[in-house]
């Protein structure tokens, strides 16, 4: 389904302070599978995050040695960011469970794009990023992609030390 995108999402200035306002991050269909991209993210996260992360997955019990949770309800706190890695008619459905959980952020992996979802979110007063990757993101912001190749517009060798 191809979706008219009139919706704005927020600025590179505003994703950053999400993410460093951000604490913990809960990956809603969160893989034990390597090859899928919820599961790089989430090695990512932990290993180069300051974050808590925690994992959403009805089926599983345990991802990368971390506990997972049937869904957003069952997790021990509030996350900063619901991080959602699930099929477009689903993120509706994952923006009210952000919503009545007291989530701050929902947001949308890389390639997924649903107004009705960021609809709901607003609504439910929270912020909302769509077709971004939170990996992506992060590095981009703190000097990490070139560990990839990529040219991050850093012109200090140093390295940046906040989150």
């Amino acid at each position: 389904m191809i979706e008219t995108r009139t919706w704005v999402g927020p600025s590179a200035t505003e994703r950053l302070r999400i993410l460093r306002d951000a604490e913990s991050i809960a990956i809603v269909g969160a893989s034990d599978k390597p090859s899928r991209a919820s599961n790089f993210v989430a090695t990512y996260l932990l290993s180069s995050s300051p974050y808590r992360v925690y994992f959403i997955n009805p089926v599983l019990d345990e991802i990368l040695g971390h506990p997972v949770y049937p869904s957003l309800a069952d997790l021990p706190e509030a996350p900063d960011i619901v991080d959602a890695f699930r099929r477009h008619d689903d993120l509706p459905g994952v923006a009210r469970e952000a919503v009545e959980i007291g989530a701050k952020t929902l947001w949308l992996q890389l390639g997924s794009w649903n107004e009705e979802a960021a609809a709901i979110a607003e609504a439910g007063g929270l912020q909302v990023v769509m077709d971004r990757c939170t990996k992506i993101e992060h590095a981009r912001f703190h000097g990490g992609l070139h560990l990839a190749g990529f040219n991050t517009g850093v012109i200090s060798s140093k390295r940046q030390v906040l989150a």
